[in-house]
């Protein structure tokens, strides 16, 4: 009916747990060895990848960070100064050019006019000559600043000479277009790139004014002199903002994770300088990955033994590490397996892992601490199993993913998922999708990005696989775990079960009997939240061993049939009557029946007073002690076996009632109930009061309605129905 897992344990004894301990760990290490094994590689530019290739670690790629800040000095623009002032110096000097030609002019008009006033004979006055004027324009030069100076003398003596041919009329025309000219020319800011190209646009404008060729010539003369370059280079302040601009650059940083090559490209060039910043051209295996993996395996086997110290029961304990081993060697193995369909273009593939199924099984089976502690080393093994993807967001998803998933499941309530669909569903599909689109939005992607719906999809594929196989497995799983599992149960109730055939064979009355039992306290179990199908089973055995003297109990005598106890001394009656709980223990065991089936049997009866025996007894001998005519016991242990207690012996006294009614039914459990509270009988088996009183509504509604219309099964004599009435309903 089930797997034994207890056969190997008998055999290995106190060396089991350690054995089992040891094997976890290593079948683990050689999952997840080859993840994080660091092979050795040589890689040449021009060949293919063989494999991705990523970062193992975080680094600073100098090299490209030096050609960038170099990139950066080289983009930045040469800063310029501007000499607002120089247009006004340069149209100064070009109004002082005109205004010494002027003097000159004015001084030679006068020298000449006072000669002529002085001498007779008017003709043999000339006026000065261009060349006689020349000397007086240069006189007036040693007035200058060194600067001007450099500025006057530049023009050739032939330009002087030109400017003295000029009439009055025409020098004025000159000099206005000159600084006309000049002082719109020098207004803009002049380099020495556009230096030549603004004296040829100031000359080109000339050609268009009415002018004479002399006149265009002079004006050029001046404007070739007069405009220079009034914005320099700052080489000062273009150095310090090329320093800025390369200090601005952001070192250029190649992540752990981050992929180099993918698998079948070429190694090119930049792809081959990365492979020798990050020291793989010439890689030297590290152990600290693997010794990583050592110690997590280490820290799992300490908190399971922490886990277990409190369990004195070592059966529990073999159970529990045997049952985790085998749930987390399938979980890792099945993460493996997704591991090896991890590609870089579909990396969301390992969200696919059912990662609440285990914690919730543990949780179910065990208990919420090896619920957790599943879920935790669930996601701390994936940095192992995916190890290639280190320092990317992706194994940052899928570490969070299955915490989550799997801590959040460990908040059911630990029942049959089944009965709680609602809840399963909100925890195990719901909830994970949440995180993830939680975990979308933090990473700032696009819900509409076909990469980001593919990771919800996957997701909830996920949280569905898990809630599938958390319903389809869970009774098989019960059967392996759990002698009394559903499957085993329902093999149980079967009629043509073979104990239950002898008993209808052997005992029809106590077979009847047990069955109306069954009905009364699965009823009443439900009542109460309890485990309703194995109470029900459970009762149909509880009187199996009143086979081996089935006619020494009243509900199996035919109408008319002496009662046998009245030729047996009080003591034998009692020991026929005690024997049936320990005949009956025995034949469960042979059978291999489910262990709470065998505690019911134990238990039905508790310690209770064999009342009517034991006054016969004492009758005959006062010494005799009421020990002696108690039930072994022990007292009910559990809230099912308390509620069988109740059951049976109501059930019994009110069959063997004459005229029962419902005011008699109910007042006989009441007290029923009320004297096993003050004999200390539920004292043990968890009951509260809410509960009892919930207990006794239910057993009297099915008396009630059962025994409206009395129907007896073969009864003694009306002897032996008093005396099962001043027993309070307790069955011999």
């Amino acid at each position: 009916m089930k797997v034994d897992i207890k056969a190997i344990p008998s055999k290995l004894g106190n060396k089991f747990l350690p054995v089992v301990l040891i094997v976890l760990s290593l079948l683990l290490f050689l999952i997840m060895r080859g993840s994080v094994q660091q092979k050795q590689q040589v890689y040449k530019e021009g060949q293919l990848a063989e494999e991705t290739i990523r970062a193992n670690k975080t680094i600073e790629n100098k090299k490209e960070t030096e050609e960038k800040q170099q990139l950066a000095k080289e983009s930045v623009p040469p800063e310029y100064s501007y000499d607002a002032n120089k247009a006004k110096n340069q149209v100064a000097l070009a109004t002082s050019l005109f205004d010494m030609v002027q003097k000159v002019n004015t001084d030679a008009e006068k020298k000449y006019t006072d000669e002529r006033d002085k001498t007779k004979d008017k003709k043999t006055i000339n006026e000065l000559s261009v060349e006689e004027r020349i000397p007086m324009l240069k006189s007036q030069f040693e007035k200058l600043s060194p600067a001007d100076l450099t500025y006057f003398q530049s023009y050739p003596d032939s330009f002087y000479e030109q400017l003295f041919s000029f009439s009055d009329s025409e020098l004025t025309t000159v000099r206005e277009k000159t600084i006309s000219v000049v002082d719109e020319v020098m207004n803009k800011k002049i380099r020495n790139s556009t230096l030549q190209l603004e004296k040829q646009t100031a000359k080109e404008r000339l050609q268009y004014t009415d002018i004479s060729t002399a006149m265009r010539q002079a004006v050029n003369t001046v404007i070739d002199k007069t405009i220079v370059v009034n914005e320099v280079a700052n080489e000062k302040a273009t150095e310090q903002l090329k320093e800025n601009a390369k200090n601005n650059v952001q070192p250029v940083m190649i992540y752990q994770g981050e992929i180099i090559v993918r698998e079948g490209e070429q190694i090119d060039a930049k792809a081959m300088e990365k492979i020798k910043v990050l020291g793989l051209a010439n890689q030297s295996t590290s152990v600290f990955p693997m010794f990583a993996l050592i110690l997590t395996l280490i820290l799992q086997v300490t908190l399971i033994f922490y886990i277990t110290k409190t369990q004195n029961n070592s059966k529990d304990k073999i159970k529990n590490i045997t049952f985790y081993a085998f749930s987390i060697l399938i979980a890792i193995f099945f993460m493996k397996l997704l591991y090896f369909f991890q590609k870089d273009t579909f990396s969301n593939v390992s969200l696919l892992f059912p990662a609440a199924f285990v914690p919730v099984i543990l949780t179910m089976f065990m208990n919420r601490k090896w619920g957790l502690l599943v879920a935790m080393f669930q996601s701390i093994f994936s940095i192992f199993i995916f190890y290639n993807l280190a320092g990317t967001t992706t194994l940052l998803v899928i570490t969070l993913f299955y915490a989550f998933s799997g801590c959040i499941a460990t908040f059911l309530v630990r029942k049959r998922i089944e009965s709680q669909l609602k809840s399963a569903f909100f925890l195990l599909i719901v909830v994970p999708v949440l995180f993830i689109a939680i975990l979308t939005a933090y990473q700032g992607l696009d819900f509409g990005d076909s990469k980001t719906l593919t990771s919800l999809f996957i997701a909830s594929a996920s949280g569905i696989f898990s809630f599938i196989l958390s319903i389809g497995l869970h009774p098989y799983i019960e059967l392996m775990l759990n002698d009394d599992s559903v499957i085993v149960l329902n093999e149980l109730s079967n009629p043509n079960q073979p104990l239950l055939k002898r008993l209808l064979q052997e005992a029809p009355g106590t077979y009847h009997h047990s069955m109306m039992v069954a009905s009364l306290s699965a009823n009443a179990v439900a009542e109460i939240g309890g485990r309703s199908l194995l109470t029900r089973v459970a009762c149909y055995y509880h009187d199996i061993g009143k086979i081996k003297h089935a006619n020494f109990f009243v509900e199996n005598l035919p109408d008319g049939v002496e009662n046998p106890h009245n030729f047996l001394l009080p003591s034998d009656s009692k020991e026929i009557i005690f024997s049936h709980v320990t005949e009956g223990v025995k034949i469960l065991e042979e059978a291999n029946m489910p262990k709470f089936v065998i505690e019911v049997c134990q238990q039905h009866h508790g310690t209770t007073l064999m009342k009517y025996f034991y006054i016969k007894e004492k009758e005959r001998n006062s010494e005799t002690e009421e020990a002696a005519f108690r039930y072994p016991g022990p007292k009910p242990q559990s809230r099912e076996a308390g509620v069988i207690n109740i059951a049976d012996s109501a059930e019994a006294a009110v069959r063997a009632m004459d005229h029962p009614t419902n005011p008699k039914i109910a007042e006989f459990v009441h007290n029923l109930i009320r004297s096993r509270l003050e004999d200390g009988q539920l004292n043990e088996s968890g009951l509260t009061l809410n509960e009892i009183a919930i207990i006794e509504k239910s057993i009297v509604d099915g008396l009630c309605s059962t025994f409206h219309s009395r129907i007896k099964y073969p009864k003694m004599k009306s002897e032996a129905e008093k005396m099962k009435q001043e027993q309070e309903g307790r069955k011999v």
